[in-house]
């Protein structure tokens, strides 16, 4: 356990790119919480690479189950500054024919709770230098399609918590900020070429690398950057318009 050496929660750790931000904390000496909601095998077995970390789980669209888990790490964690709110439901709907189960699905998970649980760390989690929130958003904030609407939607919710919950800090020392990505991994149902060819849809014409997500969520837990704002991490994606998610847009 971590009594008092620095911890990050990461919910959605076990895969993906919350397992990309566990590595780098765990390897900068952090005590990393790893959070799953069905992947117990995956989150262990990245638990056991770490040099100090733990599992911890709930299921996100449960309304008081993630700030349960919250107030129950801050019991046990004497220097808790940090939690990013990565893990998301990603299902296809679009403007034209939104499906209620999957806007419902994506406000719980996506908005709600993490919305719950920043407000139960900022609550309860000790730590003398100050806590700090990460929202893991989306490009799709400056640069929407009607692709994957409940989703786009979530995620403009998450982000409208950003600069409430910096204005109702308690402590200055607090920071609360908010990680935009754009495509950085394979996503839904795409092909490996279908992947390289997306992914370099940006200004930039670059891929966008879990490495640079990994950067700026390190910058930005000890950073000097001001509360409230978003780093958009995407190679420009965010500047390019796009008529429609660009994993349909490889296809054509």
């Amino acid at each position: 356990m971590s009594g008092n050496t620095r911890t990050v929660l990461i919910t959605g750790g076990a895969k993906r790119i919350g397992a990309h931000l566990a590595r780098a904390f765990g390897s900068q000496g952090w005590h990393v919480a790893i959070h799953y909601g069905r992947s117990h095998q995956e989150a262990r077995a990245l638990a056991d690479e770490l040099p100090s970390a733990e599992t911890v789980s709930c299921d996100l669209d449960d309304w008081e189950a993630g700030p349960a888990m919250v107030r129950d790490l801050a019991e046990r964690h004497g220097d808790w500054r940090l939690m990013v709110n990565c893990a998301a439901v990603f299902e296809f709907d679009d403007a034209v024919d939104m499906q209620p189960d999957t806007f419902e699905a994506a406000m719980q998970v996506n908005a709600g709770t993490p919305a719950r649980m920043a407000q139960a760390f900022f609550t309860h989690a000790r730590a003398p230098s100050g806590r700090r929130l990460i929202q893991i958003t989306d490009q799709k904030l400056r640069n929407p399609n009607p692709d994957f609407f409940s989703y786009t939607l979530s995620k403009h919710a998450l982000a409208a918590t950003i600069p409430m919950l910096s204005m109702a800090r308690s402590r200055p020392q607090d920071r609360v900020y908010g990680l935009a990505p754009g495509a950085i991994l394979a996503s839904h149902d795409q092909t490996e070429n279908e992947t390289e060819i997306s992914h370099r849809m940006n200004l930039l014409r670059r891929k966008t690398s879990p490495d640079d997500i990994v950067r700026t969520a390190l910058f930005l837990a000890e950073g000097p950057l001001a509360s409230g704002e978003t780093v958009y991490v995407d190679s420009g994606q965010h500047l390019v318009p796009q008529p429609r998610d660009v994993l349909f847009l490889a296809r054509t």
